[in-house]
């Protein structure tokens, strides 16, 4: 089974239109809950096996989706930290640290800005990304022309596979200056879309991103910032609007962020020169 099949599902309904109802199939995202469980060293209590998280999500890049995660939260910084990974149970990826990579979990367990729906405030946000570690993109020299952004957004509508067969899901995707898709990835969710992604480039050795940008199908939230960040991307697209937080995030940490991109034009919140 590849893995489009893996994600969606057909089903019988009810379809009502002008002339009527009638009994019809209809072809549907598929949700389902995946736990990734980590072994790590504990500083205190040594070897320790945990479930750190349960994402609801489309079945299928479950591995890069849990190496994604794992690095967007800043619990891995690079591939070679991973000794083994499991994804023989069903709904479930196991992974074990090196031996040597000793981990504290209350750190990630503070780690509640990551979730534009906590309530924290912006400033409380940005400090708490700045204390952990990330630094501004000073070194930010990615540019692509108006015309080949422009024609971004059509390229990754081409590519969405799953969107084209169930109308329900995300897309996050990776392109180069001539404004070509290099990597897609879709769920029903937008950030484990883009823990999908960052796991690919990860599993792929080419983080942190620096010769590319990454396009979102829908709006630019301050989580998909914070991963595009910890990903060292320096321009992230979003088809629809950016949130003032995200925005915030861009600017502070020196991420061109567009927003509203059309075939026609688009909105640059910041770093308007990246516009050739």
């Amino acid at each position: 089974m590849t893995e489009l099949e893996k994600s969606n599902t057909t089903i019988s309904i009810t379809q009502v239109r002008e002339t009527g109802r009638q009994e019809t199939r209809d072809i549907v995202a598929m949700e389902e809950p995946l736990e990734i469980r980590l072994g790590y060293t504990d500083p205190l209590k040594g070897r320790v096996h945990k479930s750190i998280s349960i994402t609801m999500r489309t079945p299928g890049d479950d591995i890069n989706l849990a190496c994604g995660f794992l690095y967007s939260e800043s619990i891995i910084s690079s591939i070679e930290e991973i000794s083994t990974i499991d994804d023989r149970a069903n709904n479930v990826i196991r992974i074990e640290l090196e031996e040597d990579r000793v981990f504290d979990l209350s750190r990630i367990e503070r780690h509640f800005y990551t979730t534009s729906s906590c309530g924290v405030c912006g400033k409380a946000s940005l400090e708490a990304l700045s204390t952990t570690g990330y630094d501004a993109l000073l070194d930010n020299t990615f540019s692509i022309s108006h015309k080949n952004l422009c024609s971004i957004g059509a390229r990754l509508n081409e590519k969405q596979s799953l969107f084209k067969k169930t109308g329900g899901c995300h897309a996050t995707a990776t392109f180069d200056v001539h404004g070509n898709i290099i990597a897609i990835t879709e769920d029903v969710g937008r950030h484990n879309a883009m823990d999908k992604l960052i796991g690919s480039m990860l599993r792929a050795r080419l983080l942190p991103m620096q010769e590319m940008g990454i396009i979102v199908s829908g709006r630019a939230s301050f989580e998909l910032m914070q991963k595009a960040l910890v990903a060292g991307c320096p321009m992230l697209v979003a088809v629809g609007a950016p949130s003032s937080l995200a925005i915030e995030l861009a600017q502070e940490f020196n991420i061109t962020l567009i927003g509203f991109l059309r075939s026609s034009g688009y909105n640059i919140y910041h770093n308007p020169t990246a516009i050739d």
